[in-house]
């Protein structure tokens, strides 16, 4: 099968859960004798590559602002693949959705992975909230097949539009526990004597709120705030402004040094409030951690009863599950065990590989 997909940043990932599933996704389906291309934002493609592991890259330019950056690259990634035809164009992001009748229109199967319910987010001001609104009206209209990589929002579009979506949920790799231990030392952490939050540095994704948190927990044990956000200076400064000398921000970290610290984290915290799966809750049970997470359904979903919960933007809460697992390291070692187990059974991107095949070839009648 040929095989496009449009929306995100680009591969190799270094944003994003869009941009890791693409990368995944992409390099697994070529390995399996399929061809793959991704189109790739030349702003966040940090070499002139044409290729990554076998799959096809295409770089085109975007209206790089916080309000364009998406749809003025979708949109000429659309144009470049309507004179490049493919089997089936996958596109990511609900923002996109106006485009794809194009593709359809010209023969092409399509699918849209919705994500979450970006309208939710903080970061957008009123106009952005209200397209994020309109766009999932022809989100449900125009692709061939829906896809969502959460129940919450598979039952969300099957309750507001009547429309049935495919749940394939997001997929996440097995890594050792302890692997990579010598890449610490940049960081400057020691195996299991840190708490790892990882996410982009936006305010619905709360680092405000685990640093806070985590200046009241009694212990010598360091926090490791890792991510960042093209568009949130002024509030990653304000998070810069902590006095606590055991957190440090270290930026956003991808590849092997991603995966060591989450092969030797003491515990993983996710704080976010809105958003669909997040990939970094599943990629850190994978690791084996004891993921601490927000109680938002879309968190509570991805680890079920494998990870400990804290109430929503509740700082004081999240202190005090945080001092407790200090506290009781066997807790600790009994959730990772649970983590890891969930993922194999459930998150494996083989199984989620697997899925994709599947769509793929039912959506062209193979």
């Amino acid at each position: 099968m040929k095989i496009a997909i449009l929306g995100t940043r680009g591969i190799p990932a270094n944003y994003g859960g869009f941009e890791t599933f693409a990368q995944e996704l992409s390099v697994r389906l070529v390995e399996r004798g399929h061809e793959v291309v991704v189109y790739c934002r030349t702003t966040n493609l940090k070499e002139p590559l044409t290729t990554y592991r076998g799959v096809r890259l295409i770089a085109l330019p975007s209206w790089h602002t916080k309000y364009t950056d998406t749809l003025s690259h979708t949109f000429l990634s659309t144009l470049h693949l309507l004179a490049h035809r493919v089997d089936i164009a996958y596109y990511c992001n609900t923002a996109n959705s106006w485009m794809i009748w194009l593709p359809r229109l010209w023969g092409m199967k399509t699918i849209l992975n919705t994500d979450g319910l970006e309208w939710e987010r903080a970061k957008w001001n009123r106009i952005g909230k209200w397209y994020y609104k309109l766009s999932e009206y022809p989100a449900s209209w125009f692709p061939h097949m829906l896809v969502s990589d959460s129940r919450v929002i598979q039952r969300y579009y099957r309750d507001k539009f009547n429309v049935s979506s495919e749940f394939v949920a997001y997929g996440a790799d097995i890594v050792p526990r302890g692997e990579g231990a010598d890449q610490l030392v940049q960081f400057g952490v020691e195996p299991e004597r840190y708490f790892l939050f990882v996410s982009r540095l936006e305010p619905e994704n709360n680092a405000h709120v685990v640093v806070k948190a985590f200046e009241g927990v009694k212990t010598d044990m360091k926090l490791l705030i890792v991510g960042d956000a093209p568009f949130a200076k002024d509030y990653i400064r304000a998070l810069k402004s902590t006095t606590d000398a055991r957190i440090n921000f270290p930026g956003a970290i991808y590849g092997e040094a991603y995966r060591a610290l989450r092969a030797n984290a003491y515990v993983y915290i996710n704080a976010m409030e809105v958003g669909g799966t997040h990939p970094a809750i599943l990629e850190a049970m994978g690791a084996g951690n004891c993921v601490l997470v927000s109680d938002i359904a879309y968190n509570e979903e991805a680890v079920g009863e494998s990870g400990v919960t804290f109430r929503n933007k509740d700082a004081d809460d999240l202190r005090e599950k945080m001092q407790y697992l200090v506290d009781h390291p066997e807790v600790v070692a009994s959730y990772r065990k649970r983590a890891v187990e969930r993922v194999r059974d459930v998150y494996s991107w083989e199984h989620v590989v697997d899925q994709y095949e599947q769509l793929f070839e039912r959506l062209l009648g193979h």
